[in-house]
């Protein structure tokens, strides 16, 4: 059976079942799907941790402190693209609003497991930010009179850093709220 077959059973299959049936199932991949978006805080967060411990090995006296903070803010704020993530999953699983739409069920499914799809765009974010965030307090460590500078420097960077995960998150919400079919 070549791919052009597949999907002609695929869709021929999708269209004897029910659509609200179809649109749960895919909701549930969906969501499923969405909170992959988790490893990019992840491994941000990994990286800032370990970043900051090595600052505070190196300068235990007078790095410790600042470089710790600096590393929980930097990594709170690398954690927004796992939240968004997280929020999407909630509102597809519990108040989809596709659900109880009228309309072709397979585009509607398809829109379910989009608005999941989209959110992986957050990977990115939380890893870029989670880089900012341990070489601030890697920076920190080793010049702590200029924790204020680099947290301002960090803050900018990271909040353009999350463009990308805004723009998954903006998607995600057009799929799910927005009557594509008209």
């Amino acid at each position: 059976m070549d791919v052009q077959g597949i999907i002609d059973f695929l869709i021929g299959w999708m269209e004897n079942v029910d659509p609200k049936a179809l649109v749960l199932a895919f909701s549930a991949i969906g969501a499923g799907i969405a909170m992959i978006a988790g490893i990019g805080p992840g491994i941000g967060q990994g990286f800032a941790a370990g970043k900051a411990a090595e600052a505070v090995s190196k300068n235990p006296e007078e790095g410790a402190r600042p470089a710790t903070i600096v590393m929980l803010l930097g990594s709170a704020v690398a954690e927004t693209s796992g939240i968004f993530s997280l929020v999407i999953a909630v509102i597809i699983l519990f108040a989809n609003p596709l659900v109880n739409k009228e309309g072709v069920g397979i585009v509607l499914a398809a829109s379910a497991l989009g608005a999941g799809l989209s959110m992986v765009a957050g990977i990115g974010p939380g890893i870029g930010q989670g880089y900012a965030a341990g070489k601030s307090a890697e920076a920190v460590g080793k010049r702590p009179k200029l924790q204020s500078m680099i947290v301002r420097t960090m803050l900018l960077g990271q909040a353009i850093a999350q463009t990308t995960g805004i723009y998954a998150l903006i998607v995600a919400l057009i799929l799910l709220f927005v009557n594509v079919l008209k």
